[in-house]
């Protein structure tokens, strides 16, 4: 397969293309994004082409286009774009010959640098193209353009300011909004969200120098256009001279902690002051800031470390970690990570399930102050999920398929893309039936407790969540009495691909796990915390439901496995047909069965989307003995497309616990290259934020084998052969530990001030301070 992206064997933090095609655009401008957490930008090229997306979002900032559509984190205005003339020609790297062409994004620095030479009749230039998205200031963009002339006289016309220009798809999300100039220099735009009504304040300035003058102020032209302020600067530039271009951006909303109870004008005027100060300090200094904030936030904390055979493998966990890092807001507790972070439309900027069972569990290891931002969420969703709940006529707290802002409650979209068969638009079932995300949100809520032993966040919030959602799924659970049992009828479970089944097991197990660990939790508060019971008793109506638990929890029908050993994943799979499946596993795209099949008929067939009865296996692991997970691996595993990209980490991980490292390594492999590999439109909508959860999790939990189970830890580690060493850190209960495994044994290093207890391989060990055990 033709392929642009570059790997470097002498630095695994850097990723690029060394080509460039506009088929390719996509590719580019997902992986190599930008970002800090508050803002997230696309990085679509300066010069404009046909195909691109210049998309830049700003964390929980989102908006309703009309009644007919769903709340989406919009497009915000462009500041990035930027176009030259040369000789009146315009850059184009269509057009000429392009040479020495690379781009990569440093993935330590957060700088992403694309260089080339340009010709084009008389025209030869050399291009470098610096930015970063600021991760000490989280408000700053900066850019640095260097233009070499390497042939005749040019005259050089920049055009760049701010362009409101933008759409999400074309749904226009901002009002025109105000435009002002002040000393000549420092463009801002103050445009409004229509429905949300929240402000947005963007302000950018251009530092230009010459390499042996001072650039000529007088040749440039401020101009304001609908929805667009810029400026148009001329340069001239004599054979082997050269230019430097350096344009400082910011961005501040209404909605941002540090502008509450201010004013638009009082945003407008701080942020100029920010920005003539940030214009001050230059590309280089500001770089310099956000490339240690990077180093002592990010890269210095637990860093993994990996000897391989494959340079990919380091450069993989780097890239997610960044990447994990990018897209989470963890400077305000009312926003969560979206599906596709903030580098791309997909999704528009909800937040699924994949938070609790798939990016969460990274930060709870090892940025516990970020995880407890991102389980505060949920807390404070519960608003959004009673609302759910009474909608769908249940009790307690059910929690949406997609979120947005905490209150919103469900948000996703009713219909979706057109049947292949009937040409009719789809009706997108999760929002009302894929039930549980619930649990699914009890069950990160439960890691995150146990992991950090944060006991005021528990009693404040933690335990409520817990008996909350206990609460819906006794009130969701149906009395049958011809089986003389509750069941869950009519849901789907993790396997999209199955609608409207009956008693999966994913979300019967998980539904009889919340409501036994919130029966737990209810004796014991009662028990030991009185002031805390008295509280959610009095909120919840506590010792009703509880006596509720108790009747439903002991008849809720949990699925068994059959004279086979398989589990049924739900009370019809296993009597539906098998086909052969090879041809769409062994395909380079997904959904590729959806062009011979419409989703009625793959519902009626032994095809699964992604891991149901599998995940359930991983993340229960005590439920079954390991010989029947084997067994159910044997059977599911054959019979899911990975068509979902949340799959595959699930299946190594599960693979690598049963023994089966070669092929749990051939999986992690395939899931580096969802974005990472040569598919050139893998990744056009966006990143594919929860496989990148999962790369940490394939190499923490699957290879070096850590698990949280029932408030312990427990550290297993098996390597796949190519590795020689794996080292890695998490935070038991604020103790650093600091872990590295080689195929002989596993050395860890207890940096805290308190004893940790774990288990591996079936013995119990204490860390004072280190111990050394032979595997």
């Amino acid at each position: 397969m033709e392929t642009g992206i570059k790997y470097f064997e002498d630095n695994q933090w850097l990723i690029g293309e060394e080509k460039f095609r506009t088929d390719w655009l996509g590719k580019a401008e997902t992986i190599m994004c930008l970002g800090n957490g508050y803002l997230g930008i696309r990085s679509a090229t300066e010069e404009s082409y046909i195909g691109e997306t210049r998309n830049t979002f700003v964390a929980g900032t989102f908006n309703k286009f009309d009644d007919n559509e769903v709340t989406e984190l919009p497009n915000v205005p462009d500041l990035i774009g930027m176009d030259f003339r040369l000789n009146n020609q315009r850059l184009d790297l269509t057009l000429g010959t392009v040479s020495e062409y690379q781009r990569t994004l440093n993935l330590k620095t957060g700088e992403l640098i694309r260089s080339f030479v340009w010709e084009y009749q008389e025209i030869k230039a050399r291009f470098t193209f610096r930015r970063f998205a600021s991760f000490s200031n989280k408000h700053l963009i900066a850019q640095k353009v260097e233009i070499q002339n390497l042939g005749v006289p040019l005259t050089i016309e920049v055009i760049s300011g701010i362009n409101g220009q933008v759409s999400n798809s074309g749904s226009q999300h901002f009002t025109e909004g105000d435009k002002a100039l002040s000393e000549g220099k420092y463009m801002q735009m103050m445009p409004y969200t229509s429905q949300s009504n929240i402000f947005f304040v963007l302000s950018t300035v251009h530092k230009i120098a010459k390499e042996h003058d001072i650039y000529d102020e007088t040749k440039k032209r401020i101009e304001m256009g609908r929805r667009k302020i810029y400026n148009r600067y001329w340069l001239d530039l004599d054979q082997n001279e050269s230019v430097s271009i350096e344009k400082i951006s910011s961005i501040h909303t209404s909605i941002d902690l540090e502008t509450s109870g201010k004013t638009l004008e009082e945003v407008k005027n701080s942020s100029l002051v920010e920005l003539k100060q940030a214009e001050e300090l230059g590309y280089q200094a500001l770089h310099e800031e956000s490339k240690n904030a990077w180093d002592k936030q990010v890269w210095s904390v637990l860093p993994i470390t990996i000897e391989s055979e494959n340079i990919k493998d380091q450069l993989a966990v780097n890239f997610a970690k960044y990447h994990l890092h990018v897209m989470t807001p963890a400077h305000d507790e009312r926003m969560n990570i979206g599906a596709k972070g903030m580098s791309g439309e997909g999704y528009k900027g909800h937040t699924f399930w994949d938070t609790e069972i798939f990016m969460l569990p990274y930060f709870t290891f090892t940025h516990p102050e970020i995880a407890k931002k991102l389980v505060t969420y949920r807390y404070l969703g519960l608003e959004g999920a009673h609302k759910k709940a009474a909608e769908n006529g249940f009790e307690g707290a059910q929690f949406p398929w997609e979120a947005a802002w905490p209150d919103d409650g469900e948000t996703t979209p009713v219909w979706g893309a057109a049947d292949i068969i009937t040409g009719k638009p789809t009706k997108i079932w999760s929002g009302f039936i894929e039930q549980h995300i619930t649990s699914d949100v009890a069950f990160g809520m439960k890691q995150f407790m146990d992991v950090t032993g944060d006991k005021t966040f528990s009693r404040e919030k933690g335990y409520e969540v817990i008996l909350d959602t206990a609460k819906f799924w006794a009130s969701r659970l149906e009395w049958q009495e011809a089986n003389q049992r509750y069941e869950i009828l009519e849901v789907v479970g993790p396997d999209e691909y199955k609608e409207h089944v009956d008693n999966n097991a994913f979300t019967n197990y998980t539904a009889h796990w919340n409501i036994t660990l919130a029966m737990k939790l209810y004796e014991e508060l009662k028990a030991n915390d009185p002031e805390v019971f008295d509280r959610l008793n009095k909120k919840l109506d506590l010792t009703r439901v509880y006596n509720e638990w108790q009747e439903k929890v002991a008849k809720l029908y949990l699925p068994q496995p059959n004279k086979d050993k398989v589990l049924p994943q739900d009370d019809t799979y296993l009597s539906k047909p098998i086909i052969d499946l090879t041809k769409y596993k062994n395909d380079a795209h997904v959904g590729t069965l959806f062009h011979e099949y419409n989703l009625d008929q793959v519902n009626n067939l032994q095809a699964t989307k992604q891991a149901d009865v599998l995940l359930l296996l991983f993340l229960f692991e005590d439920l079954f003995p390991k010989e029947e997970k084997l067994i159910n691996w044997n059977y599911y595993e054959p019979k899911t497309l990975h068509d979902s990209s949340l799959s595959l980490s699930t299946h190594a991980i599960l693979a690598a616990d049963l023994g089966k490292l070669e092929e749990s390594y051939e999986l992690f492999n395939k899931a580096l290259d969802i974005d990472m590999g040569e598919n050139m439109t893998s990744s056009n909508e966006g990143i594919h934020a929860a496989s990148l959860g999962g790369i940490w999790q394939m190499t923490v939990f699957g290879y070096g084998g850590v698990r949280c189970l029932d408030g312990k830890l427990r550290i297993e580690p098996h390597l796949p052969k190519a590795w020689n060493k794996l080292s890695f850190g998490i935070i038991w209960q604020n103790n650093p530990l600091t872990i590295e495994i080689t195929k002989e044994q596993m050395t860890i290093v207890n940096h805290g001030e308190k004893e940790v207890e774990i288990e591996s391989f079936g013995k119990s060990y204490t860390i004072k301070e280190e111990i050394i055990i032979t595997l």
